[in-house]
């Protein structure tokens, strides 16, 4: 017999926090750690900051659930199956890492500039 929970049709368009945990049976304190670890849960805010999950974001979460309890998988097992599903998008790299990568190759050039430089004002040594 089953708890009931996780078979209650998605009738609203949006829900609570409170509304998610009791639809996927799991505390919210998980619900916001699953919404850092897959980037296809990410719920609406309202205007007075509480999260607002859509019908969609709500199956994600059963799906989730489903792979890391019925299924055992890690939350990288889960998060590479959802990728490999289409229901979590591909990982990008980060922009701030991509900034710093650039920034890095552009000193690196810079460095190498300057070194031919020193390298020409030395000259060959001519002895007087």
């Amino acid at each position: 017999m089953s708890d009931g929970l996780t078979e209650q049709p998605l009738v609203k368009l949006y829900y609570r926090i409170g509304e998610v945990s009791d639809i996927v049976g799991v505390e919210p304190h998980v619900l916001r750690y699953w919404e850092t670890e897959f980037r296809s849960i990410r719920p609406q805010k309202s205007r007075k900051g509480q999260r607002i999950y859509s019908r969609k974001d709500v199956e994600r979460l059963l799906k989730v659930k489903d792979l890391l309890y019925t299924h055992g998988y890690t939350i990288a097992g889960a998060r590479k199956r959802l990728r490999h599903t289409g229901d979590e998008p591909q990982a990008s790299e980060d922009p701030t890492r991509a900034a710093l990568s650039r920034i890095r190759a552009n000193l690196m050039a810079l460095k190498a500039d300057a070194q031919a430089l020193f390298k020409e004002l030395e000259g060959p040594s001519t002895p007087a």
